[in-house]
């Protein structure tokens, strides 16, 4: 059986969340969350490295940056979901990046994914 790649979800609001999961299985990747604090983000990435990570900026811990910059740090690419924060603010502070607009279509959010991974 192919290694699936892993998918971390941080999203706080939880109907979302789930939806993000579904979304993301649905791709035929492997899901670890959704997680609604960077903590909890923080150590399942301790336990096992995602190779892409989709990332509210919000959580219920505050914002999301730390645990961005330790995955990119690490190579993995991030994709940020929100619905406050501009995508072009993002991708100023991160150029490397990708930034999605909630509400976002499941099939945009899959394409992404498939971009994320293939320029890591």
């Amino acid at each position: 059986m192919s290694h699936q790649p892993c998918v971390l979800v941080a999203e706080d609001e939880m109907i979302v969340g789930f939806d993000l999961c579904d979304t993301v299985k649905e791709a035929g990747f492997d899901v670890s969350g959704p997680y609604d604090t960077a903590q909890s983000a923080f150590d399942a990435i301790a336990q096992r490295r995602p190779d892409l990570a989709i990332l509210d900026i919000n959580l219920d811990d505050g914002e999301v940056y730390p645990l961005a910059e330790q995955l990119m740090a690490a190579n993995v690419p991030v994709i940020f979901h929100s619905g406050r924060v501009d995508p072009q603010e993002v991708s100023g502070r991160y150029p490397d990046a990708h930034a999605l607009s909630k509400p976002c279509p499941p099939n945009r959010i899959i394409a992404t994914m498939h971009e994320a991974l293939a320029a890591a």
